[in-house]
């Protein structure tokens, strides 16, 4: 059986690694505990959050055991991580409530049984301490000058970094410590945007308790030009089907650039490797199969089956130009709402088809806002009870982005 490093290196996953050959050898020799850290920053993951989901899954599959780390005490600080301003502050109340979503998240993902995975919150801990005592225990082994030099916190010099958020490092290192002295958790895990953070941890376990631990980042989502995946002009790509609709989900993936599918499939489906170079491989219009492949394979996993057939089917019946599918993305206003008529603007936006009505204004100038197929061409056009056919209609913003109204008959 292949080691499991090998496998998630094969995959595309790994970026950084601290003592590469003693991680694959503890790896390749007993069940090791990992743990992975979530600050609870919105009431969902999103597309990026599931790489990593996906890469707990795989390791939880080779027989080691998770810690999910949720951030009830780092959430209150912020992470300055690839920010250029502070985290908007959330009340504790907001933080438990988002908590609570994640883990019902997680559990579609992973087997959290007992024995199988260990579920933490930080607040636990970080919550409780003694400033005093805990700056004199482990805030003397951080030295600032290398703190400040982290790309975490040096991004922010100029923009300004606050005193709470200088202290995140310290708080996410600490779990790692604690996390050590309560379960022997050998491995921390996270997104490559961590790896200061990470970093901090792992040498603060070595310096406080001596004993060899290990540090591993993942790839990022992102596209062949380096940047992230997982936002639209609508906003992020959630994993909450109430957020982001399956069939919405399905579509975004659906329409990768080309040169995005192979790390795609790697990263997000469970396909077998060589059918994913397979896939990779088709060229011009083949490569089209390829994309759908990955939004099916993806919807399938984070939404269910039944959910990633419905999508499957309302793409195809869109773009084969039936132009109705009750499985498109869809609204219900009330009928006495187009009696006067509805301005275009107003419902694009209403409907979250646009993100503004400035942006709603440039797509109509240029062509890029159908209703019913036919091009609207007027940025005053009102919508009346006259455009509906058997209570619908269908808009859609340029080639690919679908959303139906009906009214109650």
């Amino acid at each position: 059986m292949r080691n499991i490093y090998d496998v998630l290196e094969e995959r595309g996953y790994v970026e950084q690694v601290i003592h590469e050959d003693e991680l694959k050898s503890l790896l390749e020799k007993e069940s090791v505990k990992f743990y992975i850290g979530f600050d609870a920053t919105a009431p969902s993951l999103t597309l990026g959050h599931f790489v990593q989901i996906m890469a707990i899954r795989r390791l939880q599959d080779a027989g080691h055991i998770p810690i999910i780390l949720f951030g009830g005490g780092t959430t209150m600080v912020g992470d300055p991580s690839g920010k250029q301003d502070m985290r908007k502050m959330l009340m504790k109340e907001t933080i438990e409530e988002n908590i609570q979503y994640f883990k019902e998240q997680f559990s579609k993902y992973l087997d959290l049984s007992q024995g199988k995975a260990i579920i933490v919150n930080n607040a636990d801990w970080l919550l409780e301490l003694n400033y005093v005592e805990f700056l004199r225990e482990i805030g003397r082994h951080f030295s600032v000058n290398r703190m400040l030099s982290a790309e975490c916190y040096k991004s922010r010099i100029n923009s300004g970094l606050t005193f709470l958020e200088f202290n995140y490092m310290i708080m996410q290192s600490y779990d790692y410590l604690e996390l050590y002295r309560r379960y022997n958790c050998k491995l921390q895990i996270g997104g490559n945007d961590q790896w200061s953070n990470i970093i901090g941890g792992y040498e603060l376990v070595r310096k406080v308790e001596r004993d060899s631990v290990y540090a591993l980042t993942f790839k990022l989502l992102t596209n062949h030009e380096g940047k992230k995946m997982g936002k639209t002009e609508s906003g992020t790509i959630w994993l909450d089907p109430k957020r982001t609709t399956p069939y919405d989900f399905f579509q975004y993936l659906r329409n990768v650039n080309d040169a995005d599918v192979y790390n795609c499939l790697m990263l997000l489906t469970i396909l077998s490797s060589d059918e994913v170079r397979r896939l990779s491989a088709l060229e011009g219009k083949e490569i089209e199969k390829a994309k759908e492949v990955l939004a099916f394979e993806t919807t399938k996993l984070v939404h269910g089956e039944e959910e990633a057939l419905k999508a499957l089917e309302a793409a195809k019946a869109l773009f084969s130009q039936k132009g109705v599918s009750d499985n498109a993305p869809t609204t219900v206003i009330k009928r006495e709402i187009f009696e006067e008529g509805v301005d275009i603007l107003s419902l694009l936006s209403d409907i979250g088809l646009i993100p503004s009505r400035g942006e709603g204004r440039r797509l109509i100038q240029q062509g890029g806002i159908y209703l019913n197929e036919g091009v609207i061409d007027d940025i005053h056009y009102s919508v009346t009870l006259k455009d509906f056919d058997k209570g619908r209609i269908m808009l859609r913003k340029g080639k690919k982005t679908y959303h139906q109204i009906k009214i109650p008959e």
